[in-house]
């Protein structure tokens, strides 16, 4: 069934129920906030601003995005485009959207004007609904996105060149609208990263959003009663499917503006949150605020947080080690995904398999895995090679780029351009990014083994290994290293620390700065190619 069935089963079954609850801990002037009839809220001073949503108003207000679009004239398989940031507002829209038979077209809220006019016309959007945080944005492209597109502000105090939405959907119908929706009608179009360039328009089915959800569900054995925290932004798939597992048993979900460790151990204090999906510089900052002191286990009510899941790049088993000793309980699972196979969860290590930490797991819900060769074989258990998924996540295409989505989808099977390997049970290793590979010498590496080793060093919070040009090697392995505050190293020590490494395996060249990650946790290396690939540093041969 499509997905948006599921939000009219929990209207009706859990209609009184607290669905969304939105967090943002950088207001706390106390305010009055009203939206339409439904919602009359009363912070207190002094305490983060605070709404919540119940099931039937979530319903109602999908419900009257939907027959506002079809007021407008839009029409099955049609694109609306959404660019909010996290709120209320983002999923009832999302849905409303689904609910009129239209393809939802999420938009990265970190698009420069440039990149936004360049995915609405990618995706064919017909309407595009955007907030406050965009407006400088949408005004510079608003001339040419407005004369074939109609623009929707969801705030307050809105631009000449928009429409307000809140004051047109206050007007439609709260039933839902007559339009029949199967599995196989077309959903949403995600974006790539566009880590190579422009983002890739990535087109999805209900069939694949459903899948998503019920996979969430079973992974991480999610009950009505569970409070899922969100944290990550709701464009990425990386966020909305993991919330899907909530969708899939009715149960609350927490919607929290910012990463800090405080503003995160408050709201699961606060809201009962019982699974937390974090990004590794997450869990670092976490962790690092536990070993200063920063924070103490003992200000929070945390007995009810039963599961901490990661995903969106390997995770150092060295974290988990150290997550362990401050939470001993937490059941803990890792998530091996891409926007194109609907996001997380085609492989994933499971509860039950802590021991195998640094591994990305088993095949997911529903999937199918295998590592190929540069000939299209499958490759013996502890031989690297390209790992391509199978299953009803995987994308309908690149749209309108044939030749990509042949290049990546044969036979059914979605080559993901991820180095892997299997150990003797059938687990799987995450080794890098088939374009990320440094070849020295004629040897490759793979930066993600020499990462997750430098990991485990007290003093490095963060660190991302790159190829630079060698004239003599071709590439060498050169480390980026961001130290935790207050700490001191040098190269020398970073060298030693290194000597347990095979020799190839060894950095070559050390950098101490920042680690740059995008939205979802993932390290830009290309950003960092460009910053240092050229640079003249000392080169260092680390010889034992």
């Amino acid at each position: 069934m499509p997905i948006t069935e599921l939000l009219e089963r929990n209207a009706k079954e859990y209609g009184s129920e607290t669905a969304l609850v939105e967090i943002n801990p950088e207001v706390t002037e106390p305010q009055r906030v009203t939206w339409n009839e439904y919602e009359l809220i009363q912070p207190i001073s002094d305490v983060p601003y605070r709404r919540e949503i119940s099931w039937s108003v979530f319903n109602e207000k999908a419900n009257r995005c939907a027959n506002l679009l079809l007021n407008r004239g839009i029409r099955k398989g049609q694109k609306v485009g959404i660019l909010l940031m996290n709120g209320l507002e983002w999923l009832p829209i999302y849905f409303g959207i689904l609910k009129c038979g239209a393809i939802a077209v999420p938009l990265n809220f970190r698009y420069t004007s440039e990149e936004i006019d360049y995915c609405v016309k990618l995706a064919d959007v017909d309407v595009l609904f955007f907030g406050p945080s965009f407006v400088g944005r949408i005004e510079q492209i608003a001339n040419d996105l407005g004369k074939e597109r109609l623009l929707f502000y969801v705030g307050d105090a809105c631009p000449s060149f928009a429409e307000d939405y809140n004051h047109w959907v206050a007007n439609f119908s709260s039933i839902a609208p007559k339009v029949a929706i199967t599995d196989d009608d077309l959903a949403a179009i995600y974006f790539s990263s566009g880590t190579t360039g422009f983002p890739k328009a990535i087109l999805h089915k209900h069939l694949a959003l459903m899948q998503s959800a019920k996979m969430e569900a079973i992974h991480h054995k999610t009950t009505h009663e569970d409070v899922f925290l969100c944290i990550p932004p709701l464009y990425h798939t990386g966020a909305k499917m993991h919330w899907f597992g909530s969708l899939y048993t009715g149960g609350k979900a927490v919607l929290l503006r910012g990463n800090k460790p405080k503003d995160i151990f408050h709201a699961v204090s606060e809201e009962g949150c019982t699974i937390v999906w974090l990004l590794v510089p997450w869990a670092q900052d976490i962790l690092a605020a536990l070993d200063s002191g920063e924070i103490k286990l003992s200000d929070y009510k945390l007995d009810q947080w039963r599961l901490m899941h990661i995903g969106a790049q390997p995770v150092p088993p060295s974290l988990i080690k150290h997550w362990h000793k401050y939470f001993p309980n937490h059941e803990y699972d890792t998530n091996y995904g891409l926007s194109e196979s609907t996001g997380p969860g085609c492989v994933h290590l499971g509860l039950e398999n802590t021991d195998k930490v640094g591994a990305i797991g088993v095949p997911g819900h529903d999937w199918e895995v295998k590592i190929v060769g540069d000939d299209g074989k499958e490759v013996t258990p502890g031989e690297v090679g390209e790992l391509c998924v199978k299953g009803p996540g995987v994308m309908v295409e690149y749209y309108k780029n044939p030749e990509a989505t042949a290049e990546n989808i044969k036979d059914g099977w979605l080559f993901t351009g991820d180095m892997a390997k299997t150990d003797e049970d059938g687990f799987i290793y995450l080794v890098d990014r088939k374009k990320d590979v440094v070849i020295s010498g004629g040897e490759n590496i793979y930066p993600v083994q020499i990462e997750a080793f430098l990991a485990s060093n007290p003093k490095i919070h963060d660190v991302a290994v790159i190829g630079t040009p060698d004239p003599r090697l071709g590439e060498i392995a050169t480390a980026i290293i961001q130290l935790k505050k207050g700490e001191n190293c040098s190269e020398d020590e970073i060298y030693e620390f290194c000597n347990e490494l095979p020799r190839y395996k060894r950095p070559r060249k050390i950098i101490f700065a920042d680690v740059p990650r995008n939205a979802t946790g993932k390290i830009e290396k290309p950003k960092l190619r460009e910053m240092y690939a050229g640079d003249r540093l000392v080169e260092r041969q680390n010889l034992s």
